[in-house]
């Protein structure tokens, strides 16, 4: 923590010492999200890309908001493969396309990222319970580390949540609340819990340390490139604290002089999702619009009230990037196309990211010389049945055999395959 200033309130200006508050200016209620303010000139004299160490998200502890002698979760988060994608480049016009993919985390997600932070910052607190509110992915992030360093943690899941997600929850040994209603419902629980009962606060939107960890993910693609930046990134976005992480990561990086631009960065939202789409759209305030009725088959991005709203769009307007819209159908054929494209198999919410960029070439949003990052947020067997769906709507279904060479020869001669 030697290098954080402050933490900024997004809404009046006001900056706290970290000790100050807890979690959000106490102006503004819960709404009042606040942003951890660093020192990048003692940063900049003390620490220099050839000097980082190690693997994983702790490599850049030092622009971290974590105290020197804080122990952090043992378990590797980060560093995850990003992968070149020509064929991807070709069917959207851009000049070259990586996919960055989070599902190759511990528990299949970039929420891993905020998770291990969290379990951070609970520990420097002396908690002795974690909790969130999540559709799933978060909820299996924060289960897992926390199954790694042994700390109870309490979850709020909407009962809708995908089955594989909660049977990651209950392998790790959660205490998992299955709320008989809507991610929104979720959250107000897990808020009330934690303000009763005094247990540690990982919800995004509320959090500021949230998008601190998760903005880690743009130190590595910025570092993948050589500390290049791309010219456009796209991420699907359900509350808005993965995108205002990715932003934040990028906007450290350019006050540290190690990259010498902001990409564009292009928030995705599903059709039946789109608060932030919508606003940003019409120039409406995000503190005042009211919240909408999400329903959309990419969970992990379903959200009436995105919680890191002030973030999110902060995230594209200063980036000089756009929202995109797109439906579920463009979402779940996706799902092939990306795996097919880069060998990378993504959730719903995962190729929602590809969806938006092949929506934003058809809108002319990509130029044929833009080198662009598709972030793969979570794993394809985080939901099974739905890329099922998606690869069979494709074309794609299993052919029976049966258990003779007769059989199969007949089987093989009826299949186009190269020589």
């Amino acid at each position: 923590m030697e290098y954080v200033l402050g933490l900024d309130c997004l809404i009046c200006g006001e900056r706290y010492a970290p000790g100050d508050i807890e979690y959000v200016c106490p102006r503004h209620g819960d709404e009042g999200i606040v942003d951890v303010a660093y020192d990048y000139q003692a940063i900049g004299a003390a620490v220099g890309p050839d000097s980082l160490t190690g693997r994983g998200m702790w490599r850049y502890r030092p622009l971290l908001p974590v105290a020197a002698d804080t122990e952090v979760p043992a378990i590797q988060v980060g560093s995850t493969p990003m992968h070149e994608a020509p064929r991807l480049a070709a069917a959207t016009g851009a000049g070259r396309v990586w996919v960055k993919d989070e599902g190759r985390q511990p528990t299949a997600s970039l929420k891993d990222r905020a998770s291990a932070m969290a379990v951070a910052k609970a520990t420097e607190a002396g908690a002795k319970v974690i909790t969130t509110s999540s559709t799933g992915n978060a909820a299996a992030a924060l289960s897992g580390i926390c199954a790694g360093v042994g700390m109870a943690n309490v979850i709020f899941v909407p009962a809708s949540a995908p089955p594989a997600k909660i049977t990651q929850l209950l392998a790790y040994g959660s205490t998992v609340l299955m709320v008989d209603g809507v991610y929104d419902e979720a959250v107000a629980l897990c808020m009330h819990a934690a303000a009763t009962r005094g247990w540690y606060n990982r919800t995004t939107g509320f959090n500021p340390y949230m998008s601190e960890g998760k903005k880690t993910v743009s130190f590595e693609i910025a570092e993948d490139l050589g500390w290049e930046a791309p010219d456009a990134v796209f991420v699907s976005v359900g509350d808005g604290c993965i995108i205002g992480g990715v932003y934040k990561g990028f906007a450290d990086l350019v006050a540290l002089g190690w990259i010498d631009r902001m990409p564009r960065i292009y928030g995705v939202q599903a059709a039946g999702s789109n608060y932030l789409a919508e606003a940003w759209a019409r120039g409406e305030d995000v503190l005042t619009k009211p919240p909408i009725t999400a329903t959309t088959v990419a969970d992990s991005i379903s959200a009436g009230l995105p919680r890191d709203r002030i973030k999110a769009i902060r995230a594209v307007e200063a980036s000089e990037g756009a929202y995109v819209t797109v439906s579920d159908d463009q979402i779940l054929a996706a799902i092939p196309l990306l795996a097919r494209g880069s060998g990378v198999f993504g959730e719903p919410a995962g190729a929602a990211a590809y969806a938006g960029l092949l929506e934003a070439s058809s809108l002319g949003l990509i130029g044929k010389d833009d080198r662009v990052v598709v972030i793969n947020t979570g794993s394809g067997l985080k939901d099974v049945a739905a890329a099922r769906r998606a690869a069979e709507a494709a074309g794609t279904h299993p052919t029976l055999v049966e258990a003779s060479v007769d059989a199969l020869d007949s089987v093989l001669r009826q299949l186009t395959l190269p020589e």
